[in-house]
């Protein structure tokens, strides 16, 4: 073999060390948070077989087989309707995490880091995101949901600002029910949008657009359009058909969450949410408000949904909570 022929290889080895490939086997360990042995260890094997199995499928590019994992169905059908937009792989053979107690009675492993790439018709990789989940289980250790999810520090300041253990506990759902939110983007999940948003819901939707005046100078302006609930799940429909195969990104960095000054209305929620949104077919940068209802804790509602450019537009500061007591 000549020097050429050993440099290249050296190189192609050297190269090979920092590429992002899946871990074929996945090894879950709780380090704290948890001191009943017995679901302690049900969950790190439940979970350890699912992350090694979601590996497998990646590599060897097929479906999740959830046969011997004793899944339940909405834990599946995320897993399913996530992999059909982006398949996915663990990036680390060992994953050790504190287990997170909710207030409901709830556990949560979070911080398990993902891959997520799409893919063309053809089946060609055509981009990767690097994004964390969120695995949630009840008392007894059984898995409950698997989502996307916001950041750890992210998660904790919200808490942090919990005015009392009431407010605390709505804070929690209200994380919870925003990294559903989130992910039913990545899934698709039309379903869940129509669900949990009420049928009278105010939508405002915007979209930057590029102008030039008659002198010649570019500028944007942000267009802001007022939708029913359906007419806006129509046209996103249509972009979750035209991103098919595209890997749709959602990302909220900044979350402040508000309760409504009127103890008459303290299980709604005002959340505004900074939203970096891209796919193969629109990109956004903006501020999201959402209204939440949790009047039913199971099956919150969003009242009011408004996207703005800046923070400071008038769109958001022109809603004020005290509509709601007309």
């Amino acid at each position: 073999m000549n020097a050429k022929s050993i440099f290249t290889l050296f190189i192609a080895g050297f190269i090979s060390l920092f590429m992002t490939v899946p871990c074929q086997a996945v090894e879950v360990t709780i380090s704290d948070g948890l001191s009943n042995i017995a679901v302690k260890t049900k969950i790190e094997q439940s979970l350890s077989k699912l992350l090694t199995e979601i590996n497998a499928a990646h590599e060897q590019k097929r479906n999740p087989n959830y046969g011997m994992l004793q899944l339940p169905t909405d834990v599946e059908t995320t897993i399913s309707a996530l992999w059909d937009n982006s398949p996915f792989f663990c990036i680390d053979d060992q994953i050790v995490e504190k287990c997170l107690n909710t207030s409901g009675g709830k556990l949560q492993i979070r911080n398990i880091p993902l891959m997520l790439h799409s893919t063309e018709n053809n089946g060609i990789a055509e981009g990767e995101d690097y994004q964390e989940a969120v695995v949630t289980f009840d008392a007894q250790g059984n898995m409950l949901s698997f989502n996307l999810t916001i950041s750890r520090q992210l998660y904790m300041d919200v808490l942090k600002q919990g005015l009392d253990l009431t407010d605390r506990r709505y804070r929690e759902l209200i994380l919870d029910w925003t990294e559903q939110f989130r992910t039913a983007y990545n899934e698709h999940n039309i379903n869940f949008l129509d669900a949990v948003f009420s049928d009278d819901a105010l939508i405002i939707t915007g979209r930057v657009m590029q102008r030039k005046t008659a002198e010649g100078i570019h500028y944007s302006e942000t267009v802001y359009t007022s939708q029913s609930k359906a007419q806006y799940l129509a046209a996103l429909k249509k972009v979750f058909n035209n991103d098919k195969k595209n890997l749709i990104r959602v990302v909220f960095d900044e979350i402040k969450v508000m309760r409504h000054p009127n103890p008459d209305y303290n299980k709604m929620y005002g959340v505004t949410l900074h939203q970096k949104y891209s796919s193969g077919s629109y990109n956004d940068d903006g501020h999201l408000f959402l209204l939440w209802d949790f009047t039913d804790e199971e099956h919150p509602k969003i009242h009011v949904r408004v996207w703005q450019k800046d923070r400071y537009d008038n769109i958001m500061m022109a809603f004020d909570f005290d509509d709601l007591n007309k």
